[in-house]
């Protein structure tokens, strides 16, 4: 157990290397959990328990919202524990767990898009690759802060849970245009997270960075992927 893991002032108010190394060791981090998101995710499929995750999980639609309350109960308990201020123990098992309810959740898409839209899955991760990308060097060439997107991000993320909440109890299909906008939505929340690493994290703070970070990039992935499997389910 360490005492205060990670000083007060912000990483735009560190020195240049104290800066660089919290900037590197982030990403280092992102790469971290991108890479066991994958391995995780063949391994559930090369076992063959994405058929029995993806069937229970499907199984009705109050069986998906259920499990996105879960999700959404275990989202809010690892980013408590990654932005731990008393242990990097703590800080890790918070963005383990994520990165564990990250791939549990995704497979049910994931199946889906393997088994009905052969090539979906790579052609939205080169998409998603190629706009986090674009997003990061817009950030660190203009070094803009875009922090007071923070706000406009809450609202339309709490009013995108409610359309997704009332589609369940009413029955209705968000469709092709709600996933455009949430996508929009996800690709803002990485502007926003990339910018607060450049600006408003603390040096010490790389795992709760990462998280947020992780979490952005895996929501545009998400979206992105509905989105090529429309299009593809239009030939």
């Amino acid at each position: 157990m360490k005492e205060q893991v990670y000083s007060l002032h912000s990483a735009a108010d560190s020195s240049v290397t104290e800066r660089a190394g919290f900037i590197r060791r982030t990403y280092l981090h992102v790469a971290g959990a991108i890479a066991a998101f994958a391995l995780l995710e063949v391994f559930i499929f090369s076992s063959g328990y994405d058929v029995k995750l993806a069937g229970m999980m499907l199984g009705s639609q109050y069986s998906w919202l259920i499990v996105l309350g879960l999700f959404m109960g275990v989202s809010f308990i690892a980013d408590k524990f990654a932005h731990s201020q008393t242990s990097e123990g703590m800080q890790y098992f918070g963005l383990g767990l994520f990165v564990v309810a990250e791939a549990v959740i995704f497979v049910p898409i994931l199946y889906i898009a393997e088994n009905f839209f052969p090539g979906a899955i790579a052609t939205a991760g080169y998409i998603t690759a190629l706009l986090v990308i674009g997003l990061t060097f817009t950030v660190f060439s203009t070094k803009k802060d875009f922090s007071f997107m923070g706000p406009f991000l809450k609202i339309a993320f709490l009013v995108a849970f409610g359309v997704i909440i009332c589609s369940f109890i009413f029955g209705f299909t968000l469709g092709l245009v709600f996933s455009g906008a949430m996508a929009l939505l996800a690709a803002a929340a990485v502007l926003y997270t990339t910018s607060n690493i450049l600006h408003h994290y603390h040096p010490g703070q790389h795992v709760a960075a990462a998280l947020a970070l992780f979490s952005s990039i895996a929501l545009l992935f998400w979206y992105v992927l509905q989105i090529v499997m429309s299009f593809m389910g239009r030939d």
